[in-house]
């Protein structure tokens, strides 16, 4: 077990060198000129010798490789360098930005959890009944709108509309910014905060959850159908232990998958959501950055963006083995 955990972390690291390393390049292949925009754009005209001076402050003026190989320099020492824009520690930033995508994520991983998995184990159970078809039909539909009109389309329900009827003030849902920073454990909304946390929170978790409950229903309607259910079934075990006991645990390997991936994404991904909530975490900012070529915020919020789908991705490795201890391969598989 531990060789294996100890492959699997290696792969973190080539992991991390190429995706940042293919967005560095990528950066430079973009048009305009971030030393131009650092002097106020190309649409004032800037002074040649201030754009030439904001080259030389930023380094912008060295040779490709040699703004390569003194990024990575710096970042292994987690020098992630100043925002072009703002001339503020890249590393403040992402300190500041991270613990509020962080929060978002872990509201939207547990509705997903809580949500997904048991509609979908209530609906493989309950197969061609009504409540399965309206299941099938709502999942269907929440994996269909796009992320920005189910935000708009909250705001209205639960924002709008509440205050045109009048309805008790604790009734309406708040839709921009983050509220008041009032947080129990660092993840749990206290006072008014959970009216600005819900509404974004469902929206990033609205796709992914009807994702989780379709992949529950189809993993639970394979395993229902498995020889050693029907043995345990007549060795006399109630249908509850049998579902939860047997089905569920061996159903779980694709939804664990789904989901670790899904926590890995939401938070970096969730620009949209973050955007119309006016939610400021790392979508958001990483959004900013490419907007105003902001290299060192753009690669140091996505170092931290792929560092973390990356670790996610390994514990969901490591969790297999937990679930199914067949997943160990090779020597592993004879401990």
């Amino acid at each position: 077990m531990f060789a294996y955990f100890v492959r699997r972390l290696l792969l973190v690291v080539p992991t991390v060198f190429f995706a940042l390393s293919f967005l560095f390049l990528l950066f430079f292949a973009l048009p305009g000129d971030p030393a131009t925009l650092l002097a106020g754009g190309a649409d004032r005209n800037p002074d040649p010798g201030v754009v030439e001076r904001a080259r030389e402050r930023y380094g912008l003026d060295e040779p490709l490789y040699q703004q390569f190989g003194e990024y990575w320099g710096r970042a292994a020492q987690w020098d992630l360098g100043e925002s072009f824009k703002s001339g503020r520690s890249v590393n403040d930033i992402l300190g500041e930005k991270a613990i509020n995508s962080l929060r978002l994520a872990i509201w939207a991983i547990l509705i997903e959890i809580v949500v997904g998995i048991s509609v979908g184990v209530l609906s493989a159970i309950r197969r061609y009944s009504l409540s399965d078809k309206l299941t099938t039909i709502a999942t269907a539909a929440a994996s269909a709108v796009p992320v920005f009109v189910l935000g708009f389309i909250l705001q209205y329900l639960f924002a709008v509309v509440p205050e045109k009827q009048g309805w008790p003030d604790w009734l309406h849902l708040r839709t921009q910014g983050l509220g008041p920073d009032t947080w129990t454990f660092f993840f749990i909304p206290t006072g008014e905060q959970w009216r600005y946390l819900i509404l974004p929170a469902v929206t990033l978790a609205c796709v992914s959850t009807a994702l989780a409950a379709r992949m529950t229903r189809g993993s639970m309607l394979e395993v229902l159908r498995a020889d050693y259910l029907r043995t345990a079934r007549a060795k006399g075990l109630s249908e509850r232990k049998v579902v939860t006991g047997h089905g569920l645990r061996n159903a779980m390997l694709p939804v664990i998958t789904l989901i670790g991936l899904d926590f890995g994404t939401v938070i970096g991904a969730a620009i949209l959501t973050e955007t119309v909530f006016s939610w400021p975490g790392l979508g958001s900012a990483i959004a900013d950055a490419v907007s105003e070529r902001d290299l060192p915020v753009l690669l140091g919020l996505s170092l931290a963006v792929t560092i973390a789908f990356a670790l996610v991705n390994l514990l969901v490795d490591l969790s297999y083995a937990w679930f199914d201890p067949r997943i160990r391969l090779g020597k592993d598989a004879e401990v």
